[in-house]
């Protein structure tokens, strides 16, 4: 603190002077740049500037350019380097580590292209920038061009291709990379045998890489928490943990890496409450320990405890980085909680994150499935650079919020701007055609994932399209393109065709879908509940109790369907006919004054869908009161005058009768009512939704 302390002082002295000697900035450079002061650094630039000195060489500037790019403040790398007289390769190479640091991909790539001159330097900076920044294939076509040119490859090279094989799971690449390490003699240094391991064990060669890691004789903390690392990403938790005795008794300590990466190993085979209990026991815990276990919640389905973990970071004066802000809003968007979410937004700006391309690309996820498409826009709008996840985050968020035609207006300026699409792309386009019917344009997209952009559909672009034909009337076209398809159905395939025979009526193949979905995973619930409800929409009562029978034999428990509404930064949950509510009598008292209306207004209750072989009151209660309309009536109970929509999560598909329902209360209340289900968002608003009845 002196020595800052100090360095400040001297900075003050000099810039109350009107002229100052080159030694006096070199020095006082040079110490800002020892110190990382870049605060001071930034000073001493604008005083120079200001008093219009120019360093006869490159020196000075050379030392701030890699001292803003060490921090990835690419405006300042920018600003100088654009202002430079004079720039050699030191300077070009910074402005690549600033690009490389800041994840500035496209810029980086242009730069490296228009630099008058390279070094070896400049092939590791920018291979390194593009592994670092989930541009894999990129990085491997620049070291095979790095090679042809006649540039020598560096331990630093070696570490980032094999960060890079890693990343695209290319073993056959990685051994190739492995055999040139033995000719070029390079299996001594421990940064490479290292990359090596990670190599081996990211590509599912666990074995091999835990032999690598036991020849190792100069294992450091960074070869113990990759192995442990290796065999938690390969689904052996108990090995990890195994791994952490050894370590212990080898003398290396853990660190916080080693901590987190047990975590999340004890969070991926779903053991969260013995995971917090490692996480309390840690003293010392920093950013990753806390992201890991924020991260460990909401995997396992308790992002409200993500959300509580996050609020006792900040307590704890734990500043969030990107991750962490990203996991977060992330919990917010499946919990649907727009106060949270905007409170994150809030503390990424105060910490000068929120374009950071992480936490960008899951605010605008969070905001879409809030239904504030708009906002979601804005925050796409405002990114300085752009990549593919955030792209996708936009037309998926589109897709999901009726506006398909921006989804695929997005798509068109995605192409343009030279961005390669990936498969959530197509899964975002695909949902788009699906929710206009636009079968001829889903139908030209679907073959141009293969003639156009070299990708194999996967079984998600079937199912879009399985659904898209099926619902367009064409349910024989949709099984033909099953019978056909590169790969054996799975589950989605044949419950996508069962949803559609469900809605279209036809037993034939939903008892085929049926059965198949019966052999692939006979616990799962729906596809009994769902074939039963169309035998007894026929009347088949023996065949619904025959279904309900088969359920029981094998165990089968079916989840309750719920809804929920966040009312002053607190969600209230409903299920259907639930009366457990503390003000269960108002919100029933409003509800049937609601119906009353609408009933006047011409809406009739649908009992035809209630499944049950029941009198015609019950079925008149039964479809009355589900519990998106429960939490709809609490709604205008606590929010009567108010302008802003009604907002309503539902965990399952809503049901044509509440559809209706929403319909006409949107109209008769004067209100926009905005409600996800788990297919999509449906924004009412009167008398109309946004999905044009088609869900």
């Amino acid at each position: 603190m002196k020595a800052k302390s100090m360095l400040r002082q001297s900075v003050d002295l000099l810039c109350s002077r009107s002229t100052a000697t080159s030694e006096a900035y070199t020095q006082l450079v040079l110490e800002c740049v020892r110190t990382n002061e870049i605060n001071q650094a930034k000073r001493l630039q604008s005083h120079m500037e200001h008093h219009l000195f120019q360093p006869t060489d490159s020196f000075l500037h050379n030392q701030l350019l890699h001292l803003y790019a060490k921090f990835g403040k690419l405006r300042d790398a920018q600003n100088l380097f654009d202002k430079m007289l004079k720039r050699d390769i030191f300077s070009w190479n910074a402005l690549l580590s600033a690009y490389a640091k800041s994840g500035s991909i496209q810029n980086l790539k242009a730069t490296f292209d228009r630099m008058p001159f390279r070094d070896s330097v400049s092939y590791n900076t920018t291979i390194a920038g593009f592994s670092g920044n989930s541009c894999p294939q990129e990085s491997l076509e620049l070291f095979k061009r790095m090679q042809r040119e006649g540039f020598e490859p560096t331990e630093y090279t070696i570490v980032s291709i094999l960060n890079a094989s890693a990343q695209l799971s290319d073993l056959r690449y990685g051994k190739q990379i492995h055999g040139s390490i033995i000719v070029r003699n390079f299996l001594g240094n421990v940064f490479i045998w290292n990359a090596l391991t990670d190599m081996y064990a990211k590509c599912g060669e666990i074995e091999q890489a835990r032999w690598l890691f036991d020849c190792l004789t100069k294992k450091n903390l960074v070869s113990w928490n990759l192995m442990i690392s290796g065999y938690a990403k390969n689904g052996q938790p108990e090995k990890c943990i195994g791994l952490l005795h050894q370590m212990r008794l080898s003398g290396h300590m853990p660190d916080q890496v080693t901590m987190s990466t047990i975590i999340a190993a004890y969070c991926q085979c779903g053991r969260v409450d013995e995971a917090r209990r490692v996480f309390s026991e840690f003293k010392e815990k920093d950013i990753v320990c806390w992201t890991a276990m924020m991260v460990g919640y909401a995997k396992n389905g308790r992002e409200e405890d993500a959300l509580l973990l996050f609020n006792e970071m900040l307590l704890e004066h734990i500043e969030p980085d990107s991750y962490t802000l990203s996991s977060v809003v992330s919990s917010c968007a499946k919990l649907a909680s727009l106060h949270h979410g905007q409170a994150v937004h809030g503390k990424s700006i105060l910490a000068g994150l929120n374009n950071n391309l992480l936490v960008s690309s899951a605010l605008i996820d969070m905001y879409s499935k809030c239904g504030f498409i708009d906002d979601a826009r804005s925050v796409f709008n405002l990114m300085p650079t752009r990549n593919v996840v955030s792209w996708n985050a936009m037309i998926v968020g589109c897709a999901q919020n009726g506006h398909d035609k921006d989804a695929l207006e997005l798509f068109e300026n995605m192409l343009q701007q030279k961005f390669k699409p990936d498969n959530v792309t197509f899964i975002g386009i695909l949902s788009a055609c699906l929710h206009c019917n636009w079968i001829e344009q889903g139908q030209e997209y679907f073959d141009s994932i293969t003639n156009q952009h070299g990708m194999t559909p996967t079984l998600d672009h079937y199912a879009c399209m399985v659904n898209l034909l099926g619902r367009t009337g064409r349910i024989e076209q949709a099984v033909a393109l099953i019978k056909n398809m590169a790969h054996d159905p799975d589950f989605l395939i044949w419950s996508t065709l069962l949803s559609i025979c469900s809605t279209k009526g036809d037993i034939v193949n939903a008892e085929v879908a049926a059965r198949h979905l019966f052999e692939l995973d006979p616990t799962i619930a729906v596809p009994y509940i769902m074939l039963s409800n169309m035998y007894a929409s026929m009347g088949r009562w023996k065949d619904v109790a025959s279904v309900r029978n088969l359920m029981k034999s094998k165990n089968v428990k079916k989840f309750a369907g719920f809804s929920w509404i966040e009312i002053d930064n607190e969600v209230h949950r409903f299920t259907s006919e639930d009366r457990t509510h503390p003000e269960s009598e108002d919100i029933y008292e409003k509800l049937n004054m609601l119906i009353g209306k609408l009933q006047e207004e011409g809406f009739t209750p649908n009992t035809n869908l209630v499944l049950h072989d029941v009198g015609e009151d019950e079925k008149f209660k039964s479809i009355c009161f589900h519990s998106e309309k429960l939490a709809l009536a609490f709604g205008l109970i606590k929010k009567p005058n108010g302008i802003s929509p009604i907002r309503i999560i539902k965990n399952i598909r809503i049901c044509n009768d509440c559809h209706e329902f929403m319909k006409f209360a949107s109209r008769i209340i004067g209100r926009q009512i905005i409600l996800r289900d788990s297919n999509r968002f449906h924004h009412f608003s009167t008398g109309k939704c946004s999905c044009n009845d088609n869900w």
